[in-house]
C-alpha cells in the first residue's frame, strides 16, 4: 500500500472510530456529520466523499464494530492469561459494552444482526471458530466438563443466536447482558 493509500485508510478508520464512539453515545439521529467531521479531525465533505451518504457510514460504522468485537476477541483469545481470567475478561467486555452502548444504536445493531449478512458471515466465520477455540481450551485445563460435546454446545448457541433475532427479545435484552454472559459461562449454579 502506497503512502496515499495509507492515508486515505487512516482518514476512513478515523471516521469509523469517531461515527462509532458518537454513535454509542448519543445513538444515531442526534449525531450530525458535521459533528463526526470535528472528532475524526476531517472535513465533512472528506465523509461524503468516503461514505456518500449517513446511512452509508452508519452500516459502515456497523460493520466496524463488528470487526473490532471480532478483533477484540481474537485478542482475548491469543493473551497469555488463564482461562478464568480469559472468561473473566469477555465477560467485563461485555458488559462495558452493554452499560455504555446508547438504545439506539443498540437497537440499529440489533436489527442489523437480524438481516444482515455480514454480520452472519462474521458469526461463523470467526466468533463460532473462536468460541470453540476458547471451550477446547477449557476443557483442556479442566474449566469445561470434556463430556460436554462441542456439537451439543453449538447447537445450544444457535438456539440462543436464533432467538436474538426476534425483535421482541433484541429489544429488551440489553440490560440482561451481563447475566445471560454469566448463565452462558457459569451456568445456573454459578461460579464456585
Amino acid at each position: 500500500m502506497d503512502g496515499f493509500q495509507r492515508r486515505r485508510e487512516q482518514k476512513k478508520q478515523s471516521i469509523l472510530e469517531a461515527a462509532l464512539v458518537l454513535f454509542m453515545k448519543h445513538g444515531i439521529q442526534k449525531v450530525s456529520i458535521a459533528e463526526i467531521a470535528k472528532a475524526a479531525k476531517v472535513s465533512q465533505v472528506t465523509i461524503y466523499n468516503y461514505f456518500e451518504s449517513k446511512h452509508n457510514l452508519t452500516h459502515d460504522t456497523f460493520i466496524y464494530y463488528v470487526d473490532t468485537a471480532m478483533d477484540d476477541f481474537r485478542n482475548v483469545l491469543d493473551a497469555k492469561i488463564p482461562f478464568p481470567e480469559k472468561i473473566k475478561t469477555l465477560i467485563f467486555k461485555k458488559k462495558e459494552a452493554a452499560t455504555q452502548i446508547h438504545d439506539e444504536f443498540y437497537q440499529y445493531i440489533m436489527s442489523e444482526y437480524t438481516k444482515n449478512h455480514y454480520f452472519a458471515k462474521s458469526y461463523t466465520e470467526k466468533a463460532i471458530p473462536y468460541l470453540n477455540e476458547l471451550i477446547s481450551e477449557g476443557k483442556g485445563q479442566g474449566y469445561i466438563d470434556p463430556n460436554l460435546s462441542n456439537e451439543a454446545i453449538s447447537f445450544y448457541l444457535n438456539m440462543f443466536t436464533d432467538y436474538l433475532q426476534r425483535e421482541e427479545v433484541y429489544q429488551s435484552i440489553l440490560p440482561l447482558t451481563e447475566d445471560i454472559t454469566n448463565i452462558f459461562f457459569y451456568g445456573l449454579i454459578g461460579k464456585r
